[in-house]
């Protein structure tokens, strides 16, 4: 499979540029444009949710430049049509399109960004994405490689349980391949390193110069789709969660082996810095950090390296974002609706160091490269999010000194009328060469 690479990208693999950007997502794919100043705009992938506003899923534009006259200011709004259990978005590696997934109806939405950064538009939507891929449902993390998208399944048509695949597309939109993940019954080549081989994915990230992809895992549309109280009173439905980390070739896309990660480890968050071979995931049914690292033999190995709050309280911990210096990592809890940073600084003993209370409940985290913004939102699942007053769904932006996180706007999206806000992604006018109209 041959990839034609930009001179950007090149340089990028190569280590050579990942560091100059100050600002823009630290999450984002190292093959992705770069954004080079202050963010412009934060787009929103948010669910519908019934009796708000035109119900349908949809993407919230939010203007986030401190100089502009409509900062703090929602400025679009493009909805999509139902509710498709909206959750994850991503750029393509051009950073010209963005694409959205949706849950439950398995549709792939891709919205122009480029053309107009403030005002998206929605050029297609995938709707054969199970039957392209072989039986593949819930399209989750999105991820850019050289003109390609991976896309993270979260379960199968068979049995909407948790053995599911990575699937590949063109940046144009084209199906290429699928990738099932290894379990007991066929390793895909893998080697086993512990109890586990379950087939559950999640998130996806690349360290291209060890020519390292790494998959986590969570659970099937059988659960994901289940009221949260009802599915935790359940012995059964509480079994069908993912227990594993993979390690994949990431040229061939071939799995290598399968760590032992208990308790479902979501976000993967790897490091930037050219001699630092690690990356690190959360569990959010154990409250731990794990490591994913390479030893002194050049093998990858996993590590349980620090406790999340009171772990025996499940906290549930979500979202996780590393800053781009390697040195803190920010990690929320939903239940309890905290923030906490860690130090990474040695990332076999992370350290809490500071935890602030976002609200109600929380759920993502973005930070600028630059560490000095940070942008939360509020939704998990539609059948998952809090009931009545905890119910808060927001967007809220806050300023860091390296001391104190400070507040500078919120937006309740049950009171604009705009449903349940879940994923974040960063848009500016200097990645196209443009200005504000």
């Amino acid at each position: 499979m041959t990839f034609k690479l930009s001179t950007f990208t090149a340089a990028l693999m190569l280590g050579t540029a990942s560091l100059s950007a100050n600002a823009d997502e630290t999450c984002a794919s190292p093959y992705m444009a770069k954004i080079t100043g202050q963010e412009d705009f934060v787009y929103i992938w948010t669910l519908g949710a019934e009796g708000v506003g035109d119900e349908q899923d949809k993407l919230v534009t939010v203007d986030v430049n401190p100089k502009s006259k409509q900062y703090g200011k929602v400025i679009g709004s493009l909805s999509v049509g139902g509710r498709n259990e909206a959750h994850h978005s991503d750029f393509t590696d051009d950073r010209k399109f963005l694409w959205a997934g949706g849950l439950d109806t398995n549709k792939i939405f891709i919205f122009d960004v480029s053309t107009d950064p403030a005002k998206p538009k929605l050029t297609k939507t995938i709707t054969d994405f199970v039957a392209k891929s072989g039986g593949v449902v819930g399209p989750h993390s999105l991820y850019a490689l050289p003109g390609r998208m991976i896309i993270t399944g979260l379960s199968n048509n068979k049995d909407h349980g948790g053995r599911t695949a990575i699937v590949e597309y063109s940046n144009a939109g084209d199906y290429i391949a699928t990738y099932w993940l290894p379990t007991d019954s066929n390793m895909e080549g893998a080697i086993k390193s512990g109890k586990y081989a379950d087939g559950y994915n999640y998130d996806v990230r690349v360290l291209p110069r060890k020519n390292l992809m790494l998959t986590s895992s969570f659970t099937g549309w059988s659960n994901y789709m289940m009221d949260f109280g009802k599915m935790l009173a359940d012995p059964e439905a509480m079994k069908r969660f993912g227990n594993t980390v993979v390690q994949w070739d990431l040229h061939s896309r071939q799995p290598k082996k399968v760590f032992d990660v208990p308790g479902a480890p979501l976000e993967i968050r790897c490091a930037w810095a050219e001699d630092h071979n690690y990356c690190f995931t959360s569990t959010a049914l154990t409250s731990k950090i794990w490591l994913i690292h390479q030893d002194d033999k050049g093998e990858w190995q996993a590590k349980d390296v620090a406790d999340i709050g009171e772990p025996a309280k499940i906290p549930l911990p979500v979202d996780i974002s590393i800053s781009s210096d390697d040195k803190t990592l920010w990690v929320n809890t939903f239940m309890d609706g905290m923030t906490r940073r860690f130090d990474i600084s040695d990332p076999f003993h992370p350290k809490q160091v500071f935890e602030q209370k976002i609200g109600a409940q929380v759920n993502m985290v973005s930070s600028s490269w630059d560490g000095k913004r940070l942008y939360y939102t509020s939704s998990l699942l539609a059948n998952w999010d809090k009931k009545g007053a905890d119910n808060e769904q927001f967007f809220k932006a806050y300023s860091w000194d390296g001391i104190k996180l400070t507040e500078q706007f919120s937006i309740d999206f049950t009171k604009e009328k705009l449903g349940r806000a879940h994923q974040m992604r960063f848009g500016a006018y200097a990645l196209y060469g443009g200005s504000p109209k």
